[in-house]
């Protein structure tokens, strides 16, 4: 896929459909071959909806859930967050280790595994995100986001940004992977009216580039809430 670097449990797809890793027995071992079949799979930089939501955010603590490589788990710690990321695959962790090293934030990144259907990592977070968190695999979604959601600290936010569908161009998107609005991962979350503000629950047009070379655009969707605190 083309997004700046949609990652970590986000269905691989060709010209004509899902990748042969598609497979693959496990989702760890569907990712870990997804990995391996490329150097880098993504391209580093962050995410723009990241960028975007998390401007103007005083940097503490981060939870970054399905971070692949790492490019979001980076951005935010060279911009002073302490981040714990996660993911899946052990491929795309020991990846992810090399380029915060190289970025100098080795120090500010702890990089975890986990299967996020069966465990998760433990604390409370100013931030926690999960970008793109589709699979072509069984998964808890909605138990998954809802476990980001009580994770985050008083005066914390939650940002999940996902995708609405397929790309244009994928001719045999894979029927089993589902792609919620906003409104509905808004509904999934359950988060109780008098201890949440909702900021952000919206769409939005990403701009990409097809397998062709030729200009694209994609429908993503953002869902950006804070927790309140007891003086609010």
């Amino acid at each position: 896929m083309s997004d700046q670097h949609t990652h970590a449990h986000t269905a691989p797809t060709g010209p004509t459909g899902p990748t042969s890793s598609a497979a693959a027995d496990t989702a760890e071992a569907f990712w870990d071959e997804r990995y391996n079949q490329s150097g880098r799979l993504w391209s580093g930089e962050p995410n723009a909806a990241l960028v975007r939501e998390t401007e103007g955010l005083t940097p503490g603590s981060a939870l970054d859930l399905g971070c692949g490589e790492g490019g979001d788990a980076i951005w935010l710690a060279r911009q002073g967050w302490r981040v714990t990321a996660t993911d899946i695959s052990r491929v795309a962790l020991g990846r992810a280790a090399e380029h915060a090293a190289q970025a100098q934030v080795a120090d500010r990144v702890d990089w975890q595994r986990h299967d996020l259907g069966t465990s998760f990592p433990a604390g409370s977070y100013d931030l926690a995100c999960a970008q793109f968190l589709h699979s072509l695999h069984e998964m808890p979604r909605e138990q998954i986001l809802r476990g980001a959601a009580a994770a985050v600290a008083p005066g914390g936010t939650l940002l999940i940004v996902g995708h609405m569908g397929f790309p244009a161009w994928e001719t045999e998107p894979h029927p089993g992977v589902d792609f919620p609005t906003p409104q509905k991962v808004l509904a999934s979350l359950d988060l109780a009216a008098d201890q949440w503000d909702v900021l952000v629950c919206d769409t939005h047009e990403h701009p990409l580039t097809d397998p062709d070379g030729q200009p694209s655009t994609r429908t993503n969707y953002t869902v950006k809430a804070r927790r309140r605190t007891p003086k609010d």
